[in-house]
């Protein structure tokens, strides 16, 4: 698995999270006996070894870690009980030397389930520790429409499909995060306010266990934008950036903020909320109660409202239709309807995403003279129509940001889609195994090892 910016681990509800972890990639876990945490934290070394370095020897490994040989040798005969490592045969240290027997990360038989609910959209993105995606896909859902019960329930129908689907592929789920647009108390997974899905107080890791029965891994929730910044960090366009800003592009804009490779939270992990930065005081009401935030002015729902004659989904939006009533469009639907209209030459939706791309060079430039990012990665429906917005998005930043050229920042389009969030969450899962294998359990068929 990809390396990752350090950031709080998946927590299981009513537990207080593991510490934010060193940028060496050393980890610090949850208190325990002193030998069991000592224990967790080595095979958790191990286990990041071989994911960083490849396939080596148990010499290798120890000669890299130092750690005593013997130590090794029993933390790997664990880790190839427990499915997380297997052995690929053997390697040779220089001309010289008996062959040693090589070992890699496995991990093909452990899952890690990441979700998203959204405005209009439940998201799913379900991988192997060892890379393979057994499940991918996003489901058109009026969650702000449907109310938290509602929604709850149709999460849980969601998650279990997954879960069975990736058990199908031999690979059961070591835990679940939902990313969610709003605020999030980590620790128990409680959202404290999720203004466009109308949420306020929903404890929904507790909620989505109950839904799900007998699940027994942890279940965690982050926010959208954070996760999404995570999979950026690691996969996307911008990979390995240290420093850069990452924008959702949906009704509702949140921001992931990385500064010197570390996800930025906030003291009560409430950073990021960029969506919500007054830049109109004499604006449109936001969904949030306040007047003229950002997203107001760059939301999905406000580019429909002033790039087409389509009302449906900006009322739905605004006014949170009854329970049961037809869901909004995909969002990947009405962005392809723009798409269609900036190729037609429809000069109401050429002048509504030029202004879109002004407003988004305006809030842009703010969060440059805040942070200083090398760059801002858009998702979302900004990536779709970067072509249009980035030109005019470039030139407003660069006219506001009070370092000029010096800021060296640039917009760059996300590739990671409407899923960037989901596919964070899978990560945040992937790392939080990284963190504790202990936790996850013996694989079907362990073969125990002890060799050199």
């Amino acid at each position: 698995m990809p390396r990752q910016p350090a950031s709080t681990p998946v927590s299981a509800p009513n537990s207080a999270p593991a510490s934010a972890p060193a940028s060496t990639g050393h980890r610090t876990h949850p208190a325990g006996s002193g030998h069991a945490s000592l224990r967790r934290a080595n095979l958790s070394l191990v286990l990041r070894h071989l994911r960083d370095e490849g396939p080596c020897s148990r010499s290798d490994v120890a000669d890299a870690t130092g750690l005593h040989r013997a130590t090794v040798s029993s933390l790997m005969a664990e880790l190839i009980q427990r499915g997380l490592v297997r052995e690929v045969g053997t390697a040779r240290a220089g001309a010289i030397g008996r062959p040693r027997r090589a070992v890699a990360l496995d991990g093909s038989h452990v899952g890690a389930l990441g979700m998203e609910i959204n405005v209009d959209y439940i998201a799913v993105h379900g991988v192997d520790l060892a890379g393979r995606v057994l499940v991918e896909r996003r489901i058109a859902f009026d969650a702000m429409g449907e109310g938290p019960d509602r929604s709850l329930v149709e999460l849980g129908r969601v998650a279990r499909r997954a879960i069975a689907e990736m058990r199908r592929a031999g690979a059961a789920p070591g835990g679940i995060v939902v990313a969610v647009p709003g605020l999030v108390d980590i620790g128990p997974g409680v959202v404290t306010l999720a203004p466009n899905l109308g949420w306020d107080g929903l404890p929904l890791a507790e909620r989505l266990r109950a839904e799900l029965g007998g699940f027994r891994a942890p279940v965690g929730v982050d926010n959208d934008a954070n996760l999404a910044a995570l999979a950026e960090f690691t996969s996307g366009v911008a990979a390995g950036t240290p420093d850069m800003v990452y924008l959702t592009g949906e009704v509702g804009v949140g921001g992931g903020i990385i500064v010197g490779g570390r996800l930025l939270r906030g003291a009560d992990g409430f950073s990021g909320e960029v969506g919500h930065l007054p830049v109109n005081p004499t604006g449109r009401r936001c969904g949030c109660g306040r007047t003229g935030c950002w997203e107001t002015k760059v939301g999905l729902a406000a580019l429909v409202r002033t790039a087409t004659p389509h009302r449906a989904y900006e009322s739905q939006v605004k006014h949170r239709v009854r329970p049961g009533a037809v869901p909004a469009p995909d969002p990947e639907e009405r962005v392809k309807e723009i798409s269609r209209a900036l190729a037609a030459g429809e000069p109401r939706t050429l002048a509504a995403v030029a202004e879109v791309g002004r407003w988004l060079g305006l809030g842009g430039s703010i969060l440059v003279n805040l942070f200083n990012p090398r760059v801002i990665v858009v998702g979302g429906y900004f990536a779709r129509l970067a072509e249009r917005l980035i030109p005019p998005a470039q030139a407003e930043l660069e006219r506001l940001v009070v370092a000029g050229p010096a800021a060296r920042c640039r917009f760059l389009p996300s590739n990671l889609g409407f899923g960037a969030a989901s596919r964070g969450a899978a990560s945040m899962v992937a790392d939080h195994i990284m963190d504790d294998p202990a936790a996850i359990g013996l694989a079907p068929a362990a073969r125990t090892s002890n060799g050199n």
